[in-house]
């Protein structure tokens, strides 16, 4: 295990990544990251943590003095509703030249979760921390935790750009119904994700099935995004639909590359949609999955579920008609 690291030298580059935050306390984890190390990881949260590391618990006083106001903020951001293959992007840009992918570090979901007041105190430093690189040509694409969207229009500087990723609530239903996992990280997520939407949408009532449930995910979820839109009107958003980019993946990481100022090589790019990160599981490479296992098990869900998922959509519909927040996401979802 290496010594701990000058505030000075932490500002500098992304060798040492802030990977949690403990606001109570005024602590910062930090873990020392090289190259393959970004690439490799699905997430940086604790699961990181299964394997060694090199570890150092630092005051967040010294890195905050030393994160001053001439460094960088220019991190590219990807925000979504989860389950819409925003992993899968980011390993699709991590391997594109200039370009560091960084997902999901845990410190986003500590920020997130922390009451505003404690917020405050933290949050004007990260989109700084967020946007070293290991090399001055690199430009990070940092890819937040789903309900990290809460804060989104405090992580991206004004003129900076960010990307925000979505499904059809048609497929995005079938998709969680046809996962056990799924569904047991949705009916962990239920209660906090009901205070989430009542917030913003105050038609949705409570769910009577798992379809249900999905959909209010999806609709917390969306006016998430949306409610971020409105209020990021001078950051430069696009908006993808994971369908859209199933069905051309080459378009799809063209225009992506061209929203975010990273420089393209298209042979690259026409490989990478043919390579063999689009036959795994992108969460755990270990796993084959593909876009037409995708449709398969979405067709399944269909039959086994088709009753469930109409109903769950027609509470969506019926809602928003009574909110232009959730209207508006339905009708982007449907565009």
């Amino acid at each position: 295990m290496s010594s701990a690291p000058m505030p000075e030298e932490i500002a500098r580059d992304a060798k040492w990544l802030a990977q949690a935050l403990d606001p109570s306390a005024g602590n910062v984890r930090l873990i020392a990251m090289d190259r393959e190390s970004y690439r490799a990881a699905s997430f940086l949260d604790d699961r990181m943590l299964q394997q060694p590391v090199d570890a150092q618990v630092m005051s967040w006083t010294g890195i905050r003095e030393a994160i001053t106001d001439e460094l960088r903020s220019d991190a590219r951001w990807i925000f979504h509703i989860g389950h819409v293959g925003s992993t899968l992007l980011s390993r699709l840009l991590g391997e594109f030249d200039g370009v560091l992918a960084i997902r999901e570090p845990r410190l986003l979901r500590d920020i997130a979760l922390a009451p505003p007041a404690v917020r405050e105190a933290y949050i004007g430093s990260v989109p700084r921390l967020m946007s070293r690189t290991l090399a001055d040509e690199e430009l990070a694409c940092v890819k937040a935790t789903s309900w990290v969207s809460e804060v989104a229009p405090e992580l991206v500087p004004p003129g900076e750009r960010a990307l925000f990723m979505f499904a059809k609530p048609r497929n995005y239903i079938a998709t969680i119904l046809a996962g056990e996992n799924s569904m047991k990280e949705q009916r962990m997520l239920a209660a906090t994700r009901a205070q989430r939407l009542a917030r913003r949408v105050s038609t949705l009532g409570a769910a009577h099935s798992d379809a249900e449930l999905a959909a209010i995910a999806w609709a917390c979820e969306m006016t998430s995004l949306e409610n971020a839109a409105d209020v990021m009107a001078d950051r430069k958003i696009a908006w993808l639909d994971f369908d859209q980019m199933l069905a051309d993946v080459p378009e799809a990481l063209r225009l992506t590359a061209s929203h975010f100022g990273f420089r393209m090589d298209e042979p690259q790019l026409q490989a990478l949609a043919r390579g063999p990160l689009m036959s795994r599981y992108s969460k755990a490479l270990e796993y084959d999955y593909s876009p037409s296992l995708r449709r398969e098990l979405i067709e399944e869900s269909e039959r086994l579920h088709g009753g469930d998922i109409e109903s769950a959509l027609a509470m969506l519909r019926s809602a928003a008609e009574k909110s232009a927040l959730l209207a508006r996401a339905v009708a982007r979802s449907e565009g």
